[in-house]
């Protein structure tokens, strides 16, 4: 049986690059940032800085693992399909529940129950991937593939849309040409919403988020040759 990625070392997980050691570092981080925002310690402009960037890796690491990984998972493995599908349908689940948490204004009590609920299919998306699909890319794939592959899925996750989208589809090449529209639109909306940034940084942003958009879309074209 596959061993889960949760408790293996790097080495085993085929080095720092390797998708299988990019991914469980999301994975902590989302893990750390949803148990800063429930702890109820930090003030609530940290809370919901916290939340924003939950949100914001939750759908560009989403987006990269439905462009690039569970595509080689459904054509090396023959319970690829089934065990995709149930990630997607988790994926589908959070988007909705966070779409409706982003129209809800935060003192509002169902905004903080809403984000509960997210977190809580985001921990189980985490389990099913980590015990489950990325275990069997490592059965499948050799350790320059594992690193190869984490490479691609890197550069799409950093040029991926960053705020649900219910309504894309959640596999190519819906999903990859919607991207590039939905990513420029995302980060640029970032960017403007970030008052840390000076007025030139904020303006610089409508040619960045373009850049950014068109990156995504040659990443997957590059994989797909």
């Amino acid at each position: 049986m596959a061993l889960s990625i949760a408790g293996q070392t790097i080495r085993q997980l085929g080095g720092e690059a390797s998708v299988l050691a990019r991914q469980r570092r999301d994975h902590l981080q989302l893990d750390r940032l949803m148990n800063h925002y429930t702890s109820g310690d930090a003030p609530e402009a940290e809370r919901q800085r916290a939340l924003k960037d939950i949100v914001q890796l939750t759908f560009s690491h989403a987006f990269a693992e439905e462009v690039v990984l569970w595509p080689v998972l459904r054509r090396l493995t023959p319970d690829g399909e089934q065990l995709t599908a149930r990630v997607e349908e988790e994926h589908q689940e959070i988007n909705d529940l966070v779409a409706e948490m982003e129209r809800t204004d935060p003192a509002d009590p169902r905004h903080d129950q809403l984000a509960e609920r997210a977190f809580a299919l985001i921990r189980q998306d985490i389990r099913d991937e980590e015990d489950l699909l990325l275990p069997r890319l490592q059965e499948a794939l050799d350790t320059a593939e594992l690193r190869r592959l984490g490479t691609t899925w890197e550069v799409v996750r950093r040029t991926a849309p960053t705020h649900p989208h219910p309504k894309v589809s959640r596999r190519p090449p819906g999903n990859a040409v919607a991207g590039v529209p939905l990513s420029a639109f995302d980060r640029f909306r970032d960017l403007l919403s970030d008052g840390t940034r000076a007025p030139g940084a904020r303006r610089a942003a409508v040619a960045g988020g373009a850049v950014l958009g068109a990156g995504l879309l040659s990443a997957w074209l590059r994989r797909r040759r």
